[in-house]
């Protein structure tokens, strides 16, 4: 990835994104009636496979580029090619110029230009108002045909910086974060393309040149190995004009033979283990030969690994989870790539937990189902379950782009949809058992053992020690680059001025949708949008309390109280609640933060009375089984016990406890700590459910495919038993900033990177100065790209893969937080450079950074409600903060009336970087020390 984002759901379910016709008998609507996506393909001369979909429910339109290419048509010794070469491409084109689409991405109000890349395709990727659809357009094109004389020994040498600091951040520095790298490289043979990692190596990624980067160019992203998707709000006709104008003219490359087909073969069971330096518990993950994506199986597979894990009849619930008690949660999924695909199955045992206990009880899952098969009635439920997520991945114009280049590549037809779903849906009991028999039942298979430190007697018995490399901290061991020097270079000729950009189109409107709100007669209240792009409902229930209503003395109540809501009713067993949601092809769940208890739902529309009626049940007649209880308090010790190895994990709780003291309820983990969960009895979970629950200050929130009256109707039960009372919230005094600077270190032993949280605690979302400062706050460290921030730190010296600011107040204050994973043995220069960004970002602020915030703040309005998640996260700030219903506008109003004075202003009142708290968690043995010459003292350390 360009940067961390959260990946859609097309790579977890490639299948789910779009549909071009007839879907299947339950379409979600009428009897009769079918969901369709229309969608035009067309080529130009070039080779380059254009697709068009028209949207025109939001003023907005996604723009996608994907070359087929990824880490399977690398060489060796060039490992992690295609994902630098992803990078390489964001920075400079010849008329883009320095920063590329990136800053322009700013000035038009854009997603945030981003990409990705798997082992067989890059992607580059985003949603922009539909007035900027031209520039797009000449955008992607300058980048496809226009980019490859920018790049200079010195642009390569600073990003290779960048990408090996991902890999640090996503692997090197993470638990476990080596498993695909020991599973690939003994599933697949040496020659095999998926031998490697899309990351590639850090050695491999240092001997990348330019001459491999210009060899790369030429052969993978010419215009016929290309495709270009354009979904949402726009004109067809000046479309097809503008494509053919900025992209007709990209010359040609060679013809590119499609990849044969080369599944993985295992003679014999592989072992391995691997002592990881950041686990604290024991895990087991085994890996099958598979089958690659769309394959006639695929779909048979799919709902196998869903039935054996997921739910409380699961079988390896049954056995590993309830009976056993090995491990807190079973996972298992199919890795399906163009050429071959596998079967993983992961475990992550409870501490100090025999790896060889938790491989036989695996095994024992696997002979239950054999004797038990699956039933129609879970089939249906699991293929129910499908249903509503192909509809919710429609909920974007980008994840339906996604998937139109999807199957115009893999499946040679953008509208395979039709195939797609009609596959998934006819699965049948005797495919499933057919899969199992021919894919896992007695196959040979990769297993890995990963450890902590010194509990090798844990491992599987026969394992033999991995093969991985691990990083040795240095300092002054990276490569030096110079990029303050203008690279001139020769223009690739065009037959008109390409460097003149596009203008904008005629200007969007922007519509906040319409919000209707109802109170019931027990104080709740009720906030709703209609929406009828698909046959969806999604809703919330956010009830007051959380973590704020906890007894100090026994903290992670609420998060417990939240898992025992989820298990089971008066009238239902864990597994019959299940089932009963899984049968309507909807999802419940509930969770705690510091503030609130909160119910989740999302199901069809025509199911939505029976959804609501299956939550109702859960809020008002819990179950409290005492067994369910006891498995929950063992599944949070293990989270807990997680944590504590993970750097970022770690950063999070301990600025915590730095913001707001020791003494203050908010400065605690919500899942509570191994003695309190340990203290914590049914009783306790009963009280805070009788004492805290009520509708008074709730809000339940509803967006989808259905009126106000529809809406409401199914609340009447809750309005009739939940009945009001008043809850007491108890006072805390919220501690002020700290006067002076200070720094805090955490050791992590061998830590690749240093992970900082700098900050103090800020202001609620209340106060006035609140969505100011988020203005001030786009070009320090909120504007990704256009921010000081990641200019300075990432794209200026190559320390970080990432870094950010925010402040983000809810009812009670909440922090201004800079936070970034940043190389060891740049942990002090990346810290004086940060504050060195503080002390100048208020006196440094020019005109030309206000008018690139206000270009962005004021455009990106036509994206803020597109989707049915963000229309619900509008309807709780509403009901949380008592914003106005167009507050977005009013928010525009205060943009355009900003000043650089202002901005000069608030940023002077609120980031001074003389009171703040600085946190590292990394190496002490090699960072601690340097870290005095910040000029704040001698560092305290916590550990």
């Amino acid at each position: 990835m360009k940067y961390c984002k959260p990946i859609l759901l097309a790579l977890l379910f490639p299948a789910l994104f779009f549909a071009c016709q007839k879907l299947s008998k339950s379409d979600g609507g009428s009897a009769g009636k079918s969901f369709a996506v229309d969608y035009e393909k067309f080529t130009l001369d070039n080779g380059l496979q254009v697709v068009f979909h028209v949207d025109k429910s939001d003023p907005v339109v996604a723009v996608a580029l994907t070359s087929h290419v990824g880490s399977a048509r690398e060489k060796e010794g060039r490992t992690g090619f295609a994902h630098l070469f992803e990078h390489l491409l964001f920075l400079e084109s010849e008329n883009l110029g320095k920063g590329g689409l990136d800053k322009m991405s700013a000035r038009i109000g854009g997603s945030g230009a981003n990409g990705s890349t798997s082992r067989d395709r890059t992607n580059y990727y985003q949603t922009v108002p539909n007035d900027a659809l031209e520039k797009m357009i000449w955008a992607e094109a300058d980048k496809l045909g226009f980019f490859i004389n920018t790049v200079t020994e010195q642009v390569l040498a600073k990003e290779k910086q960048v990408v090996k600091n991902e890999k640090r951040q996503s692997v090197d520095n993470n638990p476990y974060g080596h498993t695909s790298y020991v599973i690939d490289q003994n599933l697949y043979p040496a020659d095999h393309p998926y031998h490697w990692q899309v990351i590639g190596s850090l050695e491999d990624l240092q001997n990348a040149t330019l001459a491999d980067v210009k060899e790369f160019y030429r052969r993978w992203y010419a215009p016929n190995n290309v495709t270009l998707v354009v979904t949402g709000d726009f004109e067809p006709g000046q479309a097809k004009a503008w494509v053919q104008k900025y992209f007709g003219e990209i010359k040609k490359g060679a013809d590119i033979p499609r990849m044969e087909k080369r599944p993985a073969v295992l003679t014999q069971t592989k072992k391995l283990y691997h002592e990881d330096n950041f686990a604290r518990l024991p895990e087991l993950t085994l890996a099958w030969p598979g089958v690659y994506q769309y394959h006639p199986d695929s779909y048979a597979l799919r709902v196998l690994t869903t039935y054996l894990t997921e739910g409380k009849k699961a079988p390896f619930n049954q056995v590993i989870i309830d009976e056993k008690q090995l491990a807190p949660r079973v996972g298992m999924y199919n890795n399906n790539s163009e050429i071959a695909g596998q079967t993983m199955l992961s475990v992550r045992g409870f501490e100090k937990t025999d790896l060889n206990k938790i491989h036989s009880a695996v095994f024992e899952a696997f002979a239950r189902f054999e004797k038990n098969g699956i039933s129609e009635a879970d089939l249906n439920r699991i293929k129910a379950g499908q249903e509503v997520a192909f509809y919710n991945s429609l909920a974007s114009v980008q994840g339906k782009g996604f998937q139109l280049a999807q199957y115009n590549i893999f499946a040679g037809d953008p509208g395979f949809a039709t195939k797609d779903i009609e596959n998934m849906m006819s699965v049948t009991v005797e495919d499933v058992q057919r899969v199992y028999n021919q894919y896992l039942k007695g196959k040979p298979y990769v297993a890995t053992s990963f450890v902590p430190k010194g509990q090798v007697n844990l491992v599987l018995e026969g394992s033999r020690k991995a093969s991985v490399v691990e990083e040795k901290i240095v300092e002054g061991a990276e490569e030096k680059f110079d990029l303050t020097a203008d690279a001139s270079y020769p223009k690739t000729q065009s037959t008109f001025d390409r460097s003149q950009e596009p203008a904008y189109g005629k200007s969007p409107e922007i519509s906040v949708p319409a919000v209707w709100e109802e109170k019931l007669g027990n104080g709740l209240k009720v906030l709703g949008i209609e929406n009828r792009e698909v046959p969806l409902v999604q809703f919330n229930l956010r009830i007051k309390g959380g973590l704020l209503l906890e007894n100090p003395d026994k903290v992670g109540v609420a998060n417990l109280l939240a898992e025992s809501l989820m298990k089971g009713t008066k009238n239902k067993t864990t597994a019959e609640l299940e089932e009963a949601i899984d049968a309507l092809g909807a999802s419940i769940s509930v969770s705690a933060d510091d503030e609130d208890i909160s119910i989740n739902g999302r199901t069809l529309a025509r199911n939505y009375a029976a959804t609501l009626a299956l939550m109702q049940e859960m809020l008002l007649q819990p179950r409290w089984d005492a067994k369910e209880f006891d498995l929950s308090k063992q599944r949070v010790e293990s989270q807990i016990k997680g944590q504590k190895a993970n750097p970022n994990s770690i950063a999070a709780n301990q600025f915590k406890k730095l913001l707001f003291g020791e003494k203050h309820i908010l400065a605690n983990n919500i899942l509570g700590t191994e003695a309190s969960v340990k203290a914590i009895t049914l009783a306790d979970l009963q009280a805070y459910y009788q004492n805290n629950l009520s509708p008074v200050g709730a809000a339940f929130h509803v967006v989808g495919a259905l009126d106000k009256k529809a809406a409401v109707a199914p609340l009447a039960t809750l309005d009739q038993n939940w009945k009001a009372k008043e809850v007491t919230f108890p006072t805390y005094q919220i501690p002020a900033a700290p006067a002076t600077s200070k720094v805090y270190f955490y050791d992590v032993p061998g830590a690749k990177q240093s992970v900082l949280r700098f900050g103090y605690l800020a202001l609620p979302a209340t106060h006035p100065d609140f969505y100011s400062l988020s203005v001030m706050n786009y070009i320090l460290g909120g504007g990704s790209f256009a921010s000081q921030l990641t200019q300075q730190l990432r794209e200026g010296k190559g320390y970080t893969y990432g870094i950010s600011s925010s402040f983000s107040g809810s009812s009670v204050p909440g922090p201004f937080v800079i936070q970034s994973g940043v190389r060891s043995n740049v942990t002090f220069e990346s810290a004086a450079l940060v504050k060195d960004i503080l002390k100048n970002y208020g006196p440094g602020f020019t005109a030309q950074d206000l008018d690139v915030t206000k270009g962005f703040l004021v455009k990106s309005t036509a994206r803020s409600f597109e989707t049915m998640g963000a229309k619900l996260g509008m309807l709780s700030n509403i009901s949380a903060y008592g914003w106005p219903v167009d507050y977005a506008k009013k928010r525009q109003q205060l943009v355009q009336g900003m000043t650089v004075e202002k901005i000069r202003s608030l940023a002077n009142q609120y980031v001074n970087p003389d009171k703040m708290y600085y946190l590292i968690v990394g190496d002490a043995a090699t960072q601690l020390q340097k870290l005095e010459n910040l000029g704040y003292g001698k560092p305290v350390l916590l550990n």
